[in-house]
């Protein structure tokens, strides 16, 4: 019986899903009048929770205009809810129709474009390393022997094992739930580094009791494109999408979303990134694409 109960759960998730990959999410929206946004708790400025319910940041901000073309095109005012996601759940819940737009922290890489769609990259990161200032760690080499912080179901740890200055250098992966949770991880001395995207280890320090015992050092690990995700073969939604990012870096909004979120302060501390507006994001925004990752590694 319990086995019967398990196929029929999968055959339903399996349904659900096709009809979610069949259906434009325009169509879909019109017809509930609720459109449902993908959002982290911890994604540094990207995506963040204020609580009780409330989101904000870079990503979110974005997907808003979004949102507000797509109820101009839906023809009716829609319910817009959140959704919390993890690294681990959001490319499932963004593929069975849960989430319509994921607005958080995701890599565009050649993998995660087999199961779901991205929309123009709106952020290149880099790869980095989080230490307490007082550690005396500065490289890759001084994290033989130690313990290193990655979240579960991101791929900074595995850049790092790949990272030719890594050659030799033995370290054991602790893992947190979130990236907040991996931050704490550093910051109660149970991880000796924290490894992630250096807008979420910046936010994350921002944010903490007493930014000024931590610091970003070392290599850049990777250069990755991070963008909003849709899902697959959804065309008529990923030009609506592309179309307001279009817009947004023509106006000069999006240099001003950046400024906003990463030099400015932010709630609800009021503390500000400090995250300077990199070369690759410029010439991401010169040249609109939805390239994975894995083009950026050949340049």
């Amino acid at each position: 019986m319990k086995k019967q109960i398990l196929a029929l759960a999968v055959t339903a998730l399996a349904a659900g899903a096709a009809m979610a990959q069949a259906q434009s999410t325009i169509d879909k929206v019109k017809a509930s009048g609720v459109v449902t946004m993908g959002v982290r708790e911890s994604s540094g400025a990207l995506s963040y929770t204020l609580g009780d319910g409330k989101f904000t940041g870079f990503h979110v901000e974005i997907c808003s205009r979004i949102l507000a073309e797509l109820e101009k095109q839906a023809g009716k005012k829609l319910e817009v809810k959140y959704q919390a996601v993890t690294s681990q759940n959001r490319i499932p819940l963004v593929q069975n129709g849960t989430v319509d737009i994921e607005c958080g922290s995701t890599t565009n890489n050649a993998t995660r474009q087999k199961d779901v769609s991205f929309l123009n990259t709106t952020f290149v990161e880099e790869v980095r390393i989080a230490v307490k200032a007082n550690s005396g760690i500065t490289s890759i080499a001084q994290l033989n022997g130690k313990n290193v912080a990655t979240t579960t179901g991101t791929t900074s740890v595995q850049t790092l094992r790949r990272n030719e200055r890594a050659t030799g250098v033995d370290f054991k992966e602790v893992f947190g739930k979130d990236h907040a949770d991996s931050f704490l991880l550093l910051e109660t001395g149970r991880a000796d580094a924290f490894v992630m995207d250096g807008a979420i280890l910046a936010g994350n320090i921002a944010a903490s009791k007493t930014p000024a015992d931590f610091r970003i050092v070392g290599e850049v690990l990777s250069v990755e494109p991070i963008a909003i995700m849709i899902r697959k073969d959804d065309a008529a939604f990923k030009k609506l999408g592309n179309d307001v990012i279009a817009g947004m870096i023509r106006s000069g909004d999006m240099a001003k979303l950046w400024d906003k979120w990463f030099m400015q302060p932010i709630p609800p501390k009021n503390t500000r990134v400090g995250l300077a507006l990199s070369e690759s994001t410029k010439t991401a925004w010169a040249t609109p694409n939805d390239k994975p990752m894995e083009d950026y590694a050949k340049k």
